[in-house]
C-alpha cells in the first residue's frame, strides 16, 4: 500500500474532518497510521476488495485478495494510508495493472523499470524485468517503497506528490519555500483520497 525526514512527522491527517480542512493547506500534520493494529485488517481488506470490484477491476477474486493484503501490509509496514496509495492508483492509472505509458511507466502506479530496478537493489531483492511491473503485488511493493522514501525527503504532501509525479531528482532542484506546487496530478489525487477517506475505514 508516512515519515518526515527530520523530525519523523508522519505525512497523514489526524481525523478526517481535519484532513478535509486540510486539503489546500501547504504543511504536513502528524497522524496515526494502522493504530489499531492487525484486529482491524480483516475489515480494511474487505473493504478494499469490495472498493476494486466496484471499480470495475478486472481481476479474478483471489488475485483482489492479494492485491488488498499486499496493499494492507506494505502501507502498515512504512505507515502509508492505504487510501492515499489508493488515491494514486486511481489517477495513475485508473487500477489497470497492465497498462504502460509513454515514457515506459508500467502497472497500477506507473512505475519506471529504471526506478524500479534500483528499489528492488536497495531491498536485496530481485527484479527480473518490467514485466513484474504489470503484476499488481510486485507494482504496490515498488510503488509504496518509493512514496516512503519521497516522504522522508520532503517537507509537505504537496511535494511528495509533485516528486512521484515529475521525479524526485527535478522536485529536489525547486526551491518551493510558500509557494508549493498544486499542479493537476496533486489536485487529482487528494480529491481522490478525500473520497477515499469518506467511503473507507481507518487503516
Amino acid at each position: 500500500m508516512v515519515r518526515m525526514k527530520i523530525k519523523r512527522t508522519y505525512i497523514f491527517f489526524l481525523i478526517p474532518l481535519f484532513i478535509s480542512l486540510s486539503l489546500f493547506s501547504t504543511h504536513f500534520v502528524a497522524t496515526k497510521a494502522f493504530c489499531n493494529g492487525d484486529d482491524n485488517k480483516e475489515v480494511v481488506i474487505n473493504a478494499i476488495v469490495n472498493f476494486l470490484k466496484d471499480k470495475q477491476v478486472r481481476l479474478s477474486d483471489d488475485r483482489l485478495s492479494r492485491m488488498a493484503n499486499t496493499l494492507y501490509d506494505e502501507c502498515r509496514l512504512y505507515d502509508l494510508d492505504y487510501r492515499f496509495v489508493l488515491a494514486i492508483i486511481k489517477v495513475e492509472s485508473n487500477f489497470r495493472h497492465n497498462v504502460t505509458s509513454r515514457d515506459g511507466s508500467k502497472g497500477l502506479m506507473q512505475i519506471k523499470p529504471s526506478l524500479a530496478k534500483m528499489i528492488a537493489k536497495s531491498k536485496g531483492l530481485e527484479f527480473k524485468g518490467s514485466k513484474e511491473l504489470l503484476e499488481p503485488d510486485n507494482n504496490i511493493r515498488i510503488g509504496t517503497h518509493h512514496i516512503s522514501k519521497l516522504v522522508e525527503d520532503f517537507e509537505s504532501l504537496h511535494e511528495v506528490l509533485f516528486a512521484y509525479n515529475a521525479g524526485a531528482k527535478k522536485a529536489k532542484g525547486k526551491l518551493f519555500k510558500d509557494n508549493e506546487p498544486n499542479g493537476p496530478f496533486t489536485k487529482k489525487v487528494l480529491k481522490e483520497y478525500h473520497q477515499n477517506i469518506s467511503i473507507l475505514p481507518e487503516p
